[in-house]
C-alpha cells in the first residue's frame, strides 16, 4: 500500500529523527590551518600537558585522530583555548611526523608495541655499578632499541664510589658508545653534573634505566629546583629499586640549552617490535659488508658475508662480536 500519491513533495517525505542529536558522519576532516604547534610534556589519563610558545597548555586528543596516541616529545598541532589559564582545555588535532621513536614491548612474546618517547635525539642509559648490580642484558636491549629507533645512545654509570666501572666499560668499548661515570660525592659537589650536562647541551635526551639506579636523582641534579621529582631507595631484601617515577615527563634544562625526559623505571625491555635489519645501520663500518649476505640474513649464520668482510681487514672483529651480541639479546632473557 502506497503511503503517498504520485506527486509527492520533499516536504511530504517523513524523515526519521536523529536520536543522538549529532551530525552525520563524514570522511572529510578539517585541515585546522590555524592550529599552533606545541610539544607534549606529559600524558596523564587522556590529558596532555603541552608547551605552546612560553605557555603550558592542557589539552586532549581530538576524536578524528582515532587510536593514534600522542606521547611525550611529540610535536602536535593544537586549537582552542591556548591561554594556559586555569580550567581551560585545548584540543590536539594533528601529530606531526616523528624524527625518532623509542619503543618497547612488555616482553619478547608480546606483539603490543608501546611508544615511550618521540623525537628524542639521545638515549641516556643509566645503570648503577652497584646497589643494585648492573644488568648488561638490559643495557644491550636499550642499545638495540636506541639504534632501531634512531636515537644516539649515551651510557651513564652511577655510584662509582661503590664499584669500579672498568669491567663494564671494557664490555662496551668496541661499540664506541660515549659514557659518563658519576659518584654520589660528585653529584653533591656538582662536578658530575657538569660532565653530564656537556653531553646534553642542544639535545633532547630521554633517560631510561631500571629502578634504583639513580636516574631520577641525576635528572633532579640537572634541572632547576622547582622542576624536581620525588625519588626512592633500593629495597634491601630484593636489591631492586621502587618505582617513584610513574609517567614520562619532559623537563627543560636551565638556560634552555636542552631537554631531559625522565621515564619510569623499567624491569624488562621487550624487543618484539625490532627489525634486526635496522640495527646494522648503527655500524657503518660493518654495513657495507652485508651486500654479499643471503636474503633475510640474521648476520649470525654460516653464510653471513660479514665474517669474510672482517677477515679481509675492513673492520675490527670486536665490532662484529658486539653487533651479534646485541642482535642475540632478543633471544635471551635480561637476567641471563
Amino acid at each position: 500500500m502506497r503511503r503517498y500519491g504520485k506527486h509527492t513533495d520533499e516536504d511530504d517525505i517523513r524523515q526519521r529523527p536523529n536520536r543522538k542529536g549529532n551530525r552525520p558522519r563524514t570522511n572529510i576532516r578539517p585541515k585546522h590551518e590555524e592550529a599552533v604547534e606545541g610539544m607534549v610534556l606529559t600524558v596523564d589519563r587522556g590529558r596532555l600537558t603541552c608547551l605552546v610558545e612560553d605557555r603550558v597548555v592542557m589539552a586532549m586528543k581530538a576524536r578524528e585522530l582515532g587510536r593514534k596516541a600522542a606521547v611525550v616529545g611529540d610535536r602536535v598541532a593544537i586549537v582552542g583555548d591556548l591561554s594556559g589559564a586555569k580550567d581551560t582545555l585545548a584540543r590536539i588535532v594533528r601529530i606531526e611526523p616523528r624524527t625518532s621513536v623509542l619503543r618497547r614491548t612488555a616482553d619478547d612474546d608480546d606483539p603490543y608495541e608501546r611508544v615511550v618517547v618521540a623525537n628524542a635525539d639521545q638515549l641516556a642509559i643509566v645503570t648503577a655499578l652497584a646497589d643494585p648490580e648492573p644488568r648488561p642484558r638490559l643495557i644491550d636491549r636499550c642499545l638495540v632499541a636506541a639504534y632501531d629507533g634512531g636515537l644516539t645512545p649515551l651510557l651513564v654509570l652511577t655510584k662509582s664510589d661503590l664499584a669500579p666501572p672498568d669491567e663494564l666499560l671494557e664490555l662496551y668499548g668496541a661499540l664506541g658508545v660515549p659514557y659518563v661515570v658519576t659518584s654520589r660525592e660528585e653529584l653533591e659537589s656538582g662536578e658530575a653534573v657538569d660532565r653530564v650536562r656537556k653531553q646534553l647541551d642542544g639535545k633532547i635526551t630521554a633517560f631510561v634505566g631500571h629502578s634504583g639506579v639513580g636516574k631520577t636523582t641525576l635528572v633532579n641534579a640537572l634541572v632547576s629546583l622547582e622542576r624536581r621529582r620525588s625519588t626512592g631507595v633500593v629495597n634491601a631484601v630484593t636489591g631492586r629499586g621502587r618505582h617513584t617515577t610513574t609517567s614520562a615527563r619532559a623537563i627543560p634544562l636551565p638556560d634552555e640549552v636542552g631537554w631531559v625526559i625522565d621515564t619510569p623505571g623499567v624491569r624488562s625491555f621487550g624487543l618484539h617490535h625490532v627489525d634486526p635489519s635496522r640495527v646494522i645501520h648503527a655500524f657503518p663500518d660493518l654495513e657495507p659488508g652485508t651486500e654479499g649476505c643471503p636474503r633475510a640474513c640474521s648476520h649470525d649464520e654460516p653464510d653471513c658475508a660479514l665474517d669474510q668482510w672482517v677477515a679481509d681487514g675492513h673492520a675490527d672483529p670486536q665490532r662484529l662480536y658486539s653487533l651479534r651480541r646485541l642482535l642475540a639479546t632478543r633471544e635471551r632473557k635480561e637476567g641471563d
